[in-house]
């Protein structure tokens, strides 16, 4: 397989966003042990996605790569649910900065972005228009996957004790 594979892109950037969770779970130093576990957990189900994408769809090994389940995405939303019960609603848009957890948080969501994006590319060409059942959570598990990550970059700075910045127009 060429270094240039979509499908290897696509993977890299998972393994990308999986070593940016772990510098952002060193990062947070002990303040919250349940989002420690999160990103843990987090960091395991990006393995079965790498491993989704890595494998051609309709193939003989396809069958056997465990898919993303609603649970999982599920998961996921509660976080995102539970941290935003604790921030104050967003009135403007606000700089990815603050604490050195919130920037890891902000730097995972930009490559949560551009993977969930090359593996929409990935999927579409490989299967059309149409994606299985297990691709179409795949994609979702990326897109809340973003949107926790945006979450939990203020929940950080909330933890942290540091402000938010306003974009100033």
């Amino acid at each position: 397989m060429s270094k240039a594979d979509k499908r290897l892109e696509a993977c890299g950037d998972v393994d990308e966003l999986n070593a940016v969770l772990g510098a952002l779970a060193a990062s947070l130093n002990d303040e919250d042990p349940k989002v420690a576990r999160e990103i843990q957990e987090i960091q395991s189900t990006l393995f079965h996605v790498g491993a989704g994408l890595m494998t051609t769809p309709g193939s003989a090994l396809a069958e056997s790569i465990q898919p993303i389940e609603e649970a999982q995405i599920k998961s996921v939303e509660n976080a995102i649910d539970r941290m935003d019960a604790l921030l104050p609603p967003l009135t403007g848009f606000i700089l990815p900065a603050g604490h050195a957890s919130a920037a890891w948080a902000h730097i995972a969501r930009t490559v949560c972005r551009r993977a969930e994006r090359h593996a929409v590319r990935l999927l579409e060409q490989a299967t059309g228009d149409g994606h299985s059942s297990a691709h179409g959570r795949l994609l979702v598990y990326m897109n809340r996957l973003s949107d926790y990550l945006f979450v939990l970059s203020r929940y950080c700075n909330r933890i942290m004790g540091v402000q938010e910045i306003p974009w100033k127009k």
